[in-house]
C-alpha cells in the first residue's frame, strides 16, 4: 500500500482531485455552520431580492417572529440547520420616530414604498413591555436588526442564497454517490463472485441477468425505480445503486475467473477450505484495486444521474437543495441577464465529477503492480 500511495501522490491529477473531494466531503460536513443561510435546507426567503446577480447587496430588517422558535443542540444544527427566529425584510433607507421605526422597503433597484415597525414588535416579537428604554431600543435595533447582506453567488427566483444551497446541495450528490456505491459494490461484488468462482450453470445465470440489466438504458431503469418507489430522497439514492452493479458484476467476475486457476486458489481448496473463505480470504482482497476503480467511476456516474433526475422532477424534492434541482430552477436564467445562477451548480457536478473520474484513474495505475515506483 506505501509504494502505491507513493505512485498515487505523483499523479498530480489524481492529487488534485483527491483534495477537491476532500473539500468536499468537509463542506458537506459543515455546510449548515459555514453557509450564510443556516436555516433548514437553506430555505430562507426574500421575494423582493429574487433572481439577483452575483455580489448583490441590501440592507434588512430583521423583525422578531411572534411565534417562539426552539433552539436545537448543535449536533441538530449541524445536521438539519436552525430554522430562524426573525423574518427579514430588505430596506433602501430607515428612521426612528418616537416609538416607530420608519422604513423604506426594497421593490427593486428604483422603487421602495415606506412601511412603519413598532419598535417593541421588531426587538420582542409583540408590543409587549419590556425592560429597554426606547432609546436604548433605537440602538440595539441599529446594531443588531440592521444589517447589510451580500449574496456572493447572486439569489434564485425565490430570494434564496444560491452559495448556501451549493454548500448545502454537496450532501446530497456525496451521498447519492455514497449510497449508490455501497449498493452497487456490495450486490456486484457477490454476483460477479458467484459467476467467475462457480461457472458453469450459476454464470450463465448472473450473466444472463446482467445482460438483461445492461440492454436497459440506465436513466430510464433508474426513472422507473424511482416511479415505483416514489419520489424522494432515499428513494432516488436507492434507485441509482440498484442501476450501477452490473459493471462492478463483469468486472468482479472477469478477475475472479483468471484468479480461481492460480496456484494459491489450489492450495487452498487443497486444504480443505470452504468456498466462501476461499472467495473472502484470498481471492477478493487480491481484487482490491479494480474494484476500487469501478468504485471512483460509480460514484461520478451517480451524481450525474441524481442531478439528471432532479432536474426532470423525479428526484430530490423542494425545497431540499440538489444541484440538478437548483439547475431545474434557475436554467430560463441562463439566455436572460443572470446565466451563473444555472451555471454555478453546473459547474460544481462538473468539477466533483471529473475529480472523482481522476482519482479513479489515478488508482488504476496505482494499484497495478506493473507500474514503476
Amino acid at each position: 500500500m506505501q509504494s502505491a500511495w507513493k505512485r498515487l501522490r505523483k499523479n498530480k491529477g489524481a492529487l488534485a482531485g483527491l483534495i477537491v473531494i476532500t473539500a468536499a466531503v468537509v463542506v458537506s460536513l459543515l455546510a449548515y455552520l459555514i453557509a450564510p443561510d443556516n436555516t433548514p435546507d437553506a430555505n430562507r426567503m426574500v421575494l423582493e431580492v429574487g433572481g439577483q446577480h452575483p455580489g448583490f447587496r441590501v440592507h434588512m430588517l430583521a423583525v422578531k417572529k411572534a411565534q417562539p422558535v426552539a433552539r436545537v443542540s448543535f449536533f441538530q444544527k449541524l445536521l438539519y440547520g436552525q430554522e430562524s427566529d426573525v423574518t427579514w425584510t430588505p430596506v433602501h433607507s430607515w428612521q426612528f420616530k418616537d416609538s416607530m421605526l420608519v422604513v423604506q422597503r426594497y421593490v427593486d433597484e428604483s422603487l421602495s414604498r415606506e412601511e412603519k415597525y413598532d419598535l417593541r414588535e421588531i426587538w420582542y416579537g409583540s408590543r409587549q413591555e419590556g425592560g429597554i428604554p426606547l432609546t436604548g431600543l433605537q440602538q440595539k435595533i441599529t446594531q443588531e436588526r440592521i444589517f447589510p447582506v451580500t449574496y456572493w453567488l447572486g439569489t434564485d427566483k425565490f430570494g434564496r442564497d444560491i452559495l448556501s444551497r451549493l454548500l448545502v446541495g454537496t450532501r446530497v450528490s456525496l451521498g447519492v454517490g455514497c449510497v449508490a456505491v455501497i449498493i452497487s459494490l456490495t450486490i456486484g461484488v457477490l454476483m460477479g463472485a458467484l459467476a467467475g468462482y462457480f461457472k458453469g450453470t450459476v454464470d450463465d445465470m448472473v450473466m444472463w441477468l446482467v445482460n438483461v440489466v445492461w440492454s436497459m438504458p440506465s436513466l430510464l431503469l433508474v426513472f422507473a425505480l424511482t416511479l415505483a418507489m416514489g419520489k424522494g430522497f432515499w428513494q432516488v439514492f436507492i434507485a441509482v445503486g440498484l442501476t450501477l452493479w452490473v459493471g462492478v458484476a463483469r468486472i468482479i467476475r472477469g478477475q475472479i475467473l483468471t484468479l480461481r486457476e492460480l496456484e494459491f486458489v489450489e492450495a487452498a481448496r487443497a486444504l480443505g477450505y470452504g468456498h466462501t473463505r476461499i472467495i473472502v480470504r484470498h481471492i477478493l482482497p487480491n481484487i482490491l484495486g479494480p474494484v476500487m476503480v469501478v468504485a471512483a467511476g460509480n460514484f461520478a456516474t451517480a451524481i450525474v444521474v441524481e442531478a439528471g433526475l432532479s432536474f426532470l422532477g423525479v428526484g430530490v424534492q423542494p425545497p431540499q437543495p440538489s444541484w440538478g434541482l437548483m439547475i431545474k430552477e434557475n436554467y430560463n436564467f441562463i439566455i436572460t441577464h443572470n446565466p451563473l445562477l444555472a451555471l454555478a451548480p453546473g459547474v460544481a457536478i462538473m468539477l466533483l465529477v471529473l475529480a472523482f473520474n481522476l482519482l479513479g484513474n489515478g488508482l488504476r495505475d496505482a494499484l497495478d503492480v506493473r507500474s514503476k515506483i
